[in-house]
């Protein structure tokens, strides 16, 4: 009689993916995230008892494990496959505990991809849960309880109800207030450049050249007078070429991605927002149906990971792919260094077949997963292929003693970059390559012209360089970048404009509290410091509970000083220029987990609300009204009629204002993105121009 086996997951995707790998002896299930944690209405923690945690059947999910402890008396084994990091590990351990399963006995399962040959080989090696991975954990979920159910009441006493303070949440949310006073308190420095376009007699060719200093060395431009002097002291002057720098520069391939990483690029790149890129990984990572023989698998491997380890199997399929497509002299196989607390374990983010090539799936994912992973694909073929090699020239001009230097380069071999090209890459490698100068060869001056700059203060974050700034300062973990950003914006400490992460009034108020009265919590070392004590937890190097009773009775003694201390702030509502139809006040904003909306300060005597209005300035073609700017459930800002829901106008593509179609007189729609266009509303009409062609 054949066994019967029992396969937990985390997700019903999950699930769905790998009961096509396996055969009918085995049941798969969903656990749908956690199944047991600690209480959303209490501290959860006995502070008498060793810090013991309290943990409980999550609501609404006793059905669920009363029909998982069901399947598992029935089969003869039980694996434990959740995700293949701290937070899984501990799911597995809860799992085990209420299933009446021995976490000794080799039940848990662990695989890096969700493919065929990866379920099966995991499932004949099967180990015990590790505690320490699990200890760790817990050791995180108790930090972060202790800190965010203990602060967060004085935050609601003390400024408003519904604000939190989480340990990583709080120091990010710092970054941002303390980058926004450090632009307020920016004093920009005048300076000036003098900027040359000089012909070559010889190759009939022009070039650019700027002014670098005197005699060799260089000399800044500090005012108009300055440069003024310059200016008349070569306008008749012979530009003679001094020296001539000839050389090669190589530039290496990126390796592939990581977490932070990946995050990084589909922002910079698309737009997308740290949680959306999670979201849409998350879906690759589980299993896409491709059909035919493939069937459903797995795209690509774990995505939440800091390693830059490549599995020696992929790097050969990756090797024979590009030697194939490409030929032997692009391929340099490279194994990355992984940094010192990287969880390495995991590998990075790659296809989980190099084989599969984007194009080839297009048809079968959406637009966003088709860039996502076609950006993941691009940047694994990438790392394994040879350095792009640039023709460089540098060159230094005087002209009456004052010296002008020009640089050119011209791509030679283009390596790696003939499959991905970094978001940076294309910013720093625009220039061309200058004629082919001499030593003491004269050119001419065709123009000069000057120019004065200020310095600029330093930029505000966005989704891409915070996430940066955390991962090189060791705060938090790659699991916990895209939910801090989403938790500070939703809490309303921070607001995005276009991809900018701007405090709000409220974001500095708390972070000033907390920079006052829990300087530990905010300060980046002291985080930073945590992140690695429970590194070794995971490593087995540190008990779990020393870890907490070393930190927790010093913060309680800064906690009842906070308590006292923390004067009572009220913070007043942005006043709006909306008049309340009902009781004649001036409406304020207000924020919920949706966004801002409008709302009567007469509350609770007049509980009138309503969305703001955000008008394109175009007008509906089907109607005459006003085209305003909307979002969907998920967020996502769509265009609709004013009349809605009588008229039924609504498009994705932003409405141009104050420009008809010049073809048909209709709506014309803006496209945005690298193919971006303008073009007609009116399906019959044909019209379309490039945003590349626009006048800037």
């Amino acid at each position: 009689m054949a066994t019967k086996k029992l396969l937990i997951v985390e997700s019903p995707a999950k699930a769905g993916t790998i009961k096509k790998y396996l055969g009918k002896d085995y049941t798969v299930m969903a656990s749908m995230g956690h199944i047991i944690d600690l209480p959303k209405s209490q501290m959860g923690i006995d502070f008498e008892n060793d810090y013991t945690p309290k943990y409980i059947t999550i609501r609404g999910k006793g059905q669920l494990l009363t029909q998982l402890k069901k399947e598992a008396k029935k089969a003869d084994v039980v694996y434990l496959a959740t995700d293949p990091d701290r937070e899984g590990e501990a799911i597995s351990w809860h799992l085990a505990e209420a299933l009446k399963i021995d976490p000794e006995s080799n039940c848990r399962v662990t695989f890096n991809e969700i493919t065929k040959t990866a379920v099966k080989a995991a499932i004949k090696q099967p180990r015990k849960i590790d505690m320490d991975l699990v200890d760790a954990q817990q050791a995180r979920r108790v930090l972060d309880r202790i800190v965010g159910y203990t602060i967060s009441p004085i935050l609601w006493e003390k400024v408003k109800r519904g604000l939190s303070a989480g340990r990583v949440q709080s120091v990010a949310t710092k970054l941002i207030c303390d980058r926004e006073e450090e632009i307020e308190n920016f004093t920009p420095q005048e300076y000036w450049s003098i900027e040359t376009v000089l012909h070559d007699p010889k190759s009939k060719k022009d070039f650019n050249a700027k002014y670098y200093g005197e005699k060799g060395k260089e000399v800044k431009l500090n005012n108009a007078e300055e440069t003024k002097k310059v200016s008349d002291a070569i306008a008749n002057a012979d530009f003679v070429i001094e020296k001539v720098k000839r050389g090669q520069q190589k530039r290496n391939p990126q390796p592939p991605f990581t977490t932070s990483t990946l995050q990084q690029d589909a922002s910079r790149k698309y737009n997308f927002q740290a949680a959306k890129t999670m979201q849409i990984a998350q879906t690759l990572y589980e299993g896409i149906n491709l059909g035919g023989k493939i069937g459903t698998i797995g795209l690509i491997t774990y995505m939440r990971t800091d390693s830059l380890r490549i599995a020696d199997d992929a790097q050969k399929e990756a090797v024979a792919y590009l030697t194939e497509n490409y030929g032997s002299e692009y391929v340099k196989a490279k194994q990355y260094k992984t940094k010192k607390n990287a969880q390495d374990a995991h590998e990075a983010i790659r296809p989980t077949s190099i084989n599969i090539k984007p194009i080839d799936i297009k048809d079968k994912l959406t637009n966003d997963q088709y860039r996502l992973y076609k950006l993941i694909w691009e940047r694994f073929a990438a790392s394994q292929m040879t350095s792009a090699v640039y023709d460089t020239m540098q060159v230094t001009i005087d002209a009456n003693g004052h010296t002008f230097k020009a640089s050119g380069s011209n791509i030679k071999f283009k390596g790696y970059m003939t499959v991905y090209v970094e978001s940076t890459d294309n910013k720093e490698k625009k220039e061309k390559m200058l004629p082919n100068l001499e030593e003491n060869q004269t050119v001419t001056l065709k123009s000069s012209e000057e120019k004065q700059h200020f310095t600029q203060p330093p930029a505000r974050y966005s989704d891409a360089t915070l996430i940066k700034e955390l991962e090189e300062n060791g705060i938090g973990r790659p699991s916990t970048y895209a939910p801090t950003i989403s938790t500070i914006v939703s809490r309303g400490y921070v607001v995005r404009s276009k991809k900018q992460l701007v405090p709000t009034e409220l974001g500095f108020v708390t972070s000033e509290i907390m920079k006052n009265n829990f300087s530990d919590i905010v300060d980046v070392e002291f985080t930073a410091d945590m992140e690695k004590e429970l590194d070794s937890v995971e490593e087995g190097e540190l008990n779990w509970k020393k870890l907490i009773n070393d930190f927790y009775p010093s913060f309680k003694d800064t906690l009842e000083k906070a308590q006292k201390n923390i004067e009572k702030i009220q913070i007043k509502d942005e006043e709006s220029d909306v008049v309340c139809e009902k009781c004649g006040r001036k409406m304020v904003y207000k924020l919920s987990k949706f966004g801002k909306f409008l709302a009567c300060p007469g509350y609770p005597e007049c509980k009138n609300t309503k969305a703001i209005r955000e008008e394109t300035g175009a007008k509906c073609p089907k109607c005459g009204g006003e085209i305003l700017v909307k979002k969907s459930r998920r967020g996502k800002v769509y265009y609709g009629c004013e009349h809605s829901p009588k008229c039924d106008f609504m498009v994705w593509d932003m409405p141009v204002k104050d420009e008809a179609c010049p073809q048909c007189g209709g709506l014309l729609l803006k496209k945005q993105g690298r193919n971006g266009k303008i073009f007609c509303y009116n399906e019959d009409c044909k019209y379309e121009r490039k945003l590349k062609d626009e006048k800037k």
